[in-house]
């Protein structure tokens, strides 16, 4: 026999097989790309999460088994929404005191500004709100309204990513991390943890990230902009191999990668590419009809109302119903990132919102709660902070109201938390949250004790010490667990 000669024949690398036969891998690698960006978060196939590894089960019975997170991005009014102050119309037009108030942004020339909306009890429980949320009011003995909300900024950037993650700078786990940290996934064909946002809000991808904490964790992106489940979910369906092929590629892909990781036996972000994988291939199976809102009656789509952020909160129930975990779904406006951020306008901007959030908003509690679903899933309602009692003068038209910290409102619903009940309260201006104070950092650590963890015992060791979601802070308010 003649020598080969091109020379001796050497064994290919685990790089030059996947260049050879890459050609039948488009899905696939698509997968690993995704989740490299941020994009894709998988379940625990091959990881820690299925497991709850980072806590080892729960440490108490669960009140909730996920979370809803509807955000309303550039942070709504408490004085407009949930917290009347009818002495804001007794010293109309009066200039606030920066030394009494401690004021922490320029007044601009501001005054008190009443609001212009009625507020009336609601509900067998008799829960205040304006008159801004019509179909929301009917929910009232289902809502626990939190009026002493209080947080460390009144800027953007910093309290956006202290509300996501207990931390104003961009370098710790988000709260969705968290919890696929801590408890994982019930359902191995979609990812535990799904964010819903037409296009990127403030801040953006760091608002779902998984910062150290193993990659698997990172928050799935799926952007809202157009509804097409094959625009949402790109590559559902492989254009040329069916499933069992793809299986047979998928499984010989995991044996090599099974052989390169047992060289790198500590490699998280190897693990988190492999489960990338695994879930790609996954939800071809269960995500087409997971995120198909087409197979949805129209009355209920009306219901919720064909808007953007209605049929993201219609496609969260179908998520939760789907065993997904956490589910955030940003308000955000076309090119507005921050339609809540009513800097001029406010009132007109508040009717318009609202319409859309309250009618939105209304219809997932009402479906949730006809399902069976809101009595263990925990509906979060808010943004980052308030906004000012007094006014922003506007250069031109209608003043607006500006960021405002230090005493606001948020609600939460179902979960184990008490219905028809208001907790905290803010002073006669709405300027200082008085009684009832709740920071950001008790609000996660109460939202995990709903879900059964403590927040004092969820912590990931890196960099030489133990990091949780609410650092060395926080406590489990007591009086809004039903």
């Amino acid at each position: 026999m003649s020598p080969d000669p091109r020379g001796p024949r050497r064994p290919l690398t685990r790089r030059q097989m996947l260049g050879r036969t890459g050609a039948g891998f488009g899905l696939l690698g698509l997968a690993g790309a995704l989740e490299s960006a941020g994009l894709l978060a998988p379940t625990a196939a091959h990881g820690a999460a299925a497991h709850g590894v980072g806590l080892g089960g729960m440490h108490h019975p669960a009140k909730a088994k996920r979370v809803i997170f509807l955000f309303m991005n550039g942070a709504p009014s408490h004085v407009d929404t949930f917290d009347p102050k009818p002495a804001l119309a007794r010293y109309s037009g009066e200039t606030p005191s920066a030394d009494e108030f401690k004021l922490e942004r320029k007044l601009k020339g501001g005054t008190f500004m009443p609001s212009p909306f009625r507020f009336r009890p609601h509900g067998e429980s008799g829960v205040v709100m304006s008159d801004l949320f019509p179909h929301l009011s009917h929910f009232a003995d289902d809502l626990c309204v939190l009026r002493g909300m209080h947080t460390d900024t009144p800027n953007h950037e910093p309290g956006l990513l202290l509300m996501h993650s207990g931390h104003q700078q961009p370098t710790r786990p988000s709260l969705g991390s968290w919890l696929s940290y801590g408890l994982g996934s019930e359902n191995a064909n979609l990812p535990p943890f799904v964010v819903l946002c037409p296009g990127l809000p403030v801040v953006g991808p760091q608002l779902w990230s998984s910062a150290f904490l193993p990659g698997e964790h990172q928050g799935m992106s799926v952007n809202t902009s157009d509804l097409d489940v094959h625009k949402m979910i790109a590559h559902l369906k492989h254009s040329k191999l069916d499933r069992a092929e793809q299986r047979k590629q998928l499984d010989l892909i995991q044996q090599m990668n099974d052989l390169h990781r047992s060289s790198r036996p500590h490699e998280s972000a190897l693990d988190a590419q492999i489960s990338s994988l695994e879930l790609a291939f996954q939800m071809q199976t269960e995500a087409g009809e997971a995120f198909d809102l087409s197979r949805e009656p129209d009355r209920l789509r009306e219901t919720y109302g064909r808007t953007t952020f209605g049929q993201s909160c219609l496609l969260a129930r179908r998520l939760v119903e789907r065993d997904v975990r956490v589910v955030q779904v940003y308000y955000v406006d076309g090119q507005n990132k921050q339609p809540w951020d009513t800097h001029s306008a406010n009132d007109r901007g508040h009717r318009r919102l609202c319409a859309d959030a309250d009618r939105a908003t209304a219809a997932l509690l009402g479906d949730l709660k006809a399902r069976g679903l809101l009595e263990d899933t925990l509906v979060i309602w808010g943004g980052e902070f308030g906004r000012t009692p007094y006014s922003e003068p506007a250069k031109k038209g209608d003043p607006g109201r500006d960021h405002h910290h230090t005493g606001f409102s948020m609600f939460l619903a179902g979960g184990g938390v008490k219905g028809g009940y208001t907790h905290g309260a803010t002073d006669e201006f709405g300027m200082n949250a008085i009684e009832g104070r709740m920071h950001v950092h008790d609000l996660h650590a109460t939202a995990l004790h709903l879900l059964g963890i403590d927040h004092e015992r969820l912590t990931y060791r890196y960099s030489g010490r133990d990091f949780r979601l609410t650092d060395v802070y926080g406590s489990v308010i007591q009086d809004i667990i039903a």
